[in-house]
């Protein structure tokens, strides 16, 4: 990981002082940031460090110049310069660590917080939990032939023990919308593609929102699970046409509660 500290003092930082950058072209330090002077310039700050990482010049780990460093490079005040950080903590983009080695780093920002900012949207917006299943329909039945096709003997195997769980779960009486919302976002990791999982991953919040919905009148019961088990059955013996039915049904009755209860 980068180091952007006293000892790497700007910014892409460390292949910076060796004269080089990421992609291996001759570059000056300087040379990264220019200096602004418009209305806003916190938010000018925020695009052009997201361009450097964009650019492959900075990346997840690379530890930014002090607040001094980078109020000189981007010419502005420090206020400015926190006001700039601020923007990219809250977007996931930085953390800021205090101490000795603190600064502020640079991160990916994660599913699990584009997905709380989705469940924020719905709550904020007039999206419903019937948008949001109309949505799962779509996402859900399209990556079926993948799910299909690239499952290995552990996806199958973990599916199944999560199907397990939630059986007993349903037994004791201690089901909890979350099972099910991990079963399916389970079942998107079997794609194999990156994108795909984290498209899911990210709508997990979402999804938990909606389960929530459909679940206050039908509380996940023994038809659930047995359709998870069937569902993932049919991925096991790489029947498209049966993970489909299984799912489609599964995902309908879903789509059905949350437009009744609408």
């Amino acid at each position: 990981m980068g180091c952007l500290a006293t000892s790497c003092p700007t910014m892409a930082l460390r292949s910076a002082q060796m004269g080089t950058t990421r992609s291996g072209s001759s570059a000056e330090p300087s040379e990264l940031f220019s200096r602004v002077n418009v209305d806003r310039v916190s938010q000018v700050i925020v695009d052009q460090i997201k361009h450097l990482i964009r650019d492959g010049r900075l990346s997840s780990g690379d530890r930014l110049p002090s607040e001094r460093e980078l109020c000189q490079r981007f010419g502005v005040s420090r206020v400015t310069v926190r006001e700039a950080l601020r923007v990219l903590e809250a977007s996931g983009l930085v953390t800021i660590k205090v101490g000795s080695h603190g600064g502020a780093f640079l991160t990916s920002p994660s599913a699990e917080r584009l997905g709380a900012g989705l469940a924020d949207l719905i709550s904020l917006t007039p999206l419903t939990a019937a948008n949001v299943t109309e949505a799962r329909i779509v996402v859900e039945l399209g990556i079926l032939p993948l799910v299909v096709e690239r499952a290995t003997e552990e996806d199958v195997a973990d599916l199944l023990t999560m199907v397990e769980e939630s059986r007993q779960a349903v037994e004791k009486g201690e089901y909890a919308i979350e099972m099910s919302a991990a079963f399916h976002t389970r079942v998107a990791a079997c794609t194999h593609n990156p994108a795909i999982e984290m498209l899911v991953q990210s709508f997990h919040g979402p999804l938990l929102m909606s389960l929530q919905e459909s679940h206050v009148d039908a509380p996940m019961g023994h038809q659930g699970t047995d359709e998870h088990r069937a569902l993932t059955y049919a991925i096991k013996d790489r029947d498209q046409a049966a993970a489909r039915e299984v799912m489609t049904s599964h995902l309908e009755r879903t789509a059905h509660r949350v437009r009744r209860d609408g």
